[in-house]
């Protein structure tokens, strides 16, 4: 590609690929995004794969709820099993003074 080996001009920003340029632009598979670059010296305008913003920040906030939804439910999974122990030694406890 001409814009690892030259300077280059970004023509169009980050966008998503169409269904048509998913089978044909090689550069649209890693990311799904793609932008226009023109080269200076060749004068030649090529796809180079890129990441969009908006949707980098879209998996990150999927992530953060994910996490923060498999916390809370171990939160309560760790009360739960504190209460069972809690019962558990009071009731042992209770033995050990009934028996005396």
């Amino acid at each position: 590609p001409c814009w690892q080996v030259e300077d280059f001009v970004v023509a169009q920003e980050c966008t998503r690929c169409s269904s048509f340029q998913v089978k044909t632009v090689v550069e649209c598979g890693p990311t799904g995004f793609v932008e226009t670059i023109s080269c200076a010296t060749s004068k030649r305008e090529e796809f180079k794969s890129c990441r969009s913003a908006v949707m980098e920040a879209h998996v990150f906030w999927r992530f953060v709820g994910t996490m923060m939804c498999v916390a809370a439910v171990f939160a309560v999974l760790v009360v739960c099993r504190q209460r069972v122990l809690d019962r558990k030694a009071l009731e042992k406890v209770r033995k050990q003074i009934e028996s005396i």
